[in-house]
């Protein structure tokens, strides 16, 4: 993707921000409360949730009705197409985890179907655990030659070996069990195969420990049961601005006794829950939306179709000010093409302002919400439109995309009203988008395909770096995080003692039962923009053609591994590992890792540097990991 976000605050007068105030917080945002309980109370819902998605068309049709209702009259159009993309987008995200959840669910339900005791196992099978155990060796040794035999040719010819970790084998043979294990009918077949899930894919000769067996598997009750009721409690409820289920709450709790210890959890987690203070955002997914100008003294001012009579002027940092100054003259010439003539009008499609959303940022103090909070306008733009070479490239992606619609809609032959506007529209669009803005030159980046960045991420060692040849597997240079930062080294440490002083300052917090909101610096971001620049500035120099990424997925196991290796390496002694592991995460703490991705792949977007992920690997140095996500990234490009 080739979009970032940037920022700027709004100043109005106190009349402004307070008519803004009321609309987006005593219309708008009631309004998507109420479309969030319509939603969860569909006769469909449990369909939908069974699914994973929902019809977006829903949403707009539970809307239609309540424009007329007196408790949301009096926003403009845009206010209420917010509400829908917001309450569906809002929707969507829930539909998906939820579904997510649903398969972690019934795949631990499968596995505690699946995990039994050694006794239960013999007992089910009605043969000895020795006879058990052979009969898992043997399925154990057909698994092991089948994937060996997979590895060393594939179609009659060889294949470059690669090697993998025993992390990837097991779950490789892990999930050979289990497929087994679904199409056999044979018990004794699927008592092994239990046998060799519930011991890592091994044959265990020792005796098992009931005791530790028991917290096993109540591990995975309890699991289970966490995820139940997230599955039945976790549906969107809104914000609420006023307070006013806290204090139904809070009354019915000093009023009433529980019944049972789950309502008195359900009232405790109620009135200890902090509510939002702020009205839902508003947003604006067309650039034709927000009308540019400037006033008197020389400063950008924006206006928002719907409701002109509000005026806001634009602050942002001055390395952020040319992209305004960019929204300005976009809305100038486009202005200007329409009124001399409109076969020469500019194609809004090609504004470098894609969408926007109008935020109230929380702040302290006190006094009305409009004169406290502070007005933020996120912009989304495509970096490509700031250049000429980048503006064409655009115009021949949408360009190809709207003749292919002109074409499939003609093909229909026959046409009803509604399909020709719809064509004539394209047809408007189809000729206006070559009618580019004008800009200023620049060469796009071109990159080798072959090099590639491998990023790795570490506790101790927050960004690793390898340049490899992904045709030769040739690692060209290393940049440990020390190189990185530079003379800049320093601020990591010190970040990292900032973090141990917080740390410590909310545990006495919390003992004393104080407030424990405790804010920290922007160090870390800062350091985070180094180690992106730099990063950057080392794929021009080798002209990389990719910047490769760890997945996060797995970073919890990443940074699990790490401390647990430098453990064993301080001692043998269980207690003495566990100890100093403890120890070492508070000295070294974690790094905030998607907040330095996000830094890495602005900073790419702008420099045209395309990003791809890959799984990281749980063993070896940094160096090694950098190496290995690279070259995994190439490889999986090439089976793509």
């Amino acid at each position: 993707m080739s979009q970032i976000t940037i920022q700027c605050r709004l100043v109005a007068s106190e009349s402004s921000r307070h008519q803004l105030w009321k609309l987006m917080a005593e219309l708008n945002t009631p309004l998507i409360n109420e479309l969030l309980h319509r939603v969860n109370q569909h006769p469909e819902f449990e369909t939908w949730r069974q699914k994973g998605k929902h019809p977006t068309s829903v949403v707009k049709e539970l809307c239609e009705p309540l424009k007329t209702d007196p408790r949301f009259i009096g926003q403009p159009g845009r206010f209420y197409t917010s509400a829908i993309a917001l309450v569906n987008y809002i929707y969507k995200s829930w539909f998906a985890l939820m579904k997510r959840s649903q398969y972690q669910l019934e795949g631990k339900i499968r596995w505690l179907e699946m995990l039994k005791s050694d006794v239960e196992l013999v007992e089910a099978s009605g043969v000895s655990l020795d006879k058990l155990r052979t009969k898992a060796a043997e399925i154990l040794a057909q698994l092991v030659l089948v994937n060996t035999a997979e590895t060393q040719s594939t179609n009659g010819k060889k294949v470059r070996k690669r090697k993998k970790s025993q992390n990837s084998d097991s779950k490789t043979l892990s999930k050979n069990l289990f497929e087994i294990y679904r199409n056999t009918e044979d018990n004794l077949t699927r008592c092994a195969i239990s046998y060799l899930l519930k011991n890592g894919c091994k044959i265990n000769e020792k005796e098992e420990d009931a005791k530790k067996f028991a917290q096993r598997r109540r591990k995975l009750q309890i699991q289970i049961e966490r995820l139940g009721e997230q599955l039945e409690t976790r549906i969107p409820k809104g914000r609420d601005l006023t307070d006013t289920k806290w204090i139904e709450t809070l009354f019915t709790s000093t009023h009433n006794v529980p019944n049972n210890e789950a309502e008195a959890k359900s009232w405790q987690d109620s009135l200890l829950r902090q509510s939002k203070k702020l009205p839902f955002p508003v947003t604006y997914e067309s650039s034709e939306d927000m009308i540019w100008s400037k006033n008197q003294c020389g400063r950008i001012c924006l206006q928002f179709s719907g409701s002109r009579e509000l005026s806001f002027q634009v602050y942002c940092d001055s390395r952020q000010l040319h992209w305004f100054q960019r929204f300005l003259e976009d809305w100038q010439i486009k202005e200007n093409s329409k009124k001399k003539n409109s076969q020469e009008q500019q194609s809004s499609g090609l504004f470098t302002l894609r969408t926007c959303r109008l935020v109230w940022q929380e702040e302290e103090g006190k006094g009305d919400p409009w004169n406290v909070n502070h007005l933020t306008l996120y912009c989304s733009i495509d970096t490509r439109l700031w250049t000429d070479e980048g503006t064409n490239q655009v115009r021949e992606e949408k360009a190809e995309e709207i003749a292919k619609v002109i074409t499939q809609t003609k093909a229909k032959g026959d046409l009803n009203k509604n399909q020709q506007k719809h064509l004539k529209r394209n047809n408007t669009s189809l000729s206006r988008i070559n009618n580019p803005f004008p800009r200023p030159s620049k060469p796009l980046y071109k990159g080798q395909s072959h090099i590639l960045i491998g990023v790795s991420l570490g506790l101790e060692k927050p960004a690793t770096v390898a340049v490899v040849d992904g045709t030769t597997g040739q690692v060209l240079s290393y940049r440990s995080i020390k190189q990185l930062l530079g003379d800049n080294y320093k601020l990591l440490n010190r970040q990292r003692l900032q973090k141990n002083c917080l740390s410590h300052q909310r545990q006495i917090a919390q003992t004393l039962a104080a407030p424990n909101q405790f804010g920290e610096s922007e160090l870390g971001q800062y350091v985070d923009s180094l180690l992106a620049k730099e990063i950057i500035a080392i794929a021009q120099t080798y002209s990389a053609g990719s910047i490769v990424l760890p997945k996060l997925d797995n970073m919890r196991e990443q940074v699990q591994s790490e401390v647990q290796a430098k453990a064993e390496q301080k001692s043998d002694l269980i207690e003495v590992q566990k100890q100093y592991a403890k120890q070492y995460r508070v000295s070294v703490h974690q790094w905030s890792y998607g907040r330095l991705m996000a830094n890495i792949q602005s900073q790419a977007v702008k420099a045209g540097i395309v990003i791809e992920e890959s799984k990281q690997p749980i063993r070896g140095s940094p160096q090694e990991k950098a190496k290995e996500l690279a070259i995994s990234a190439y490889h999986s490009r090439k089976i793509n």
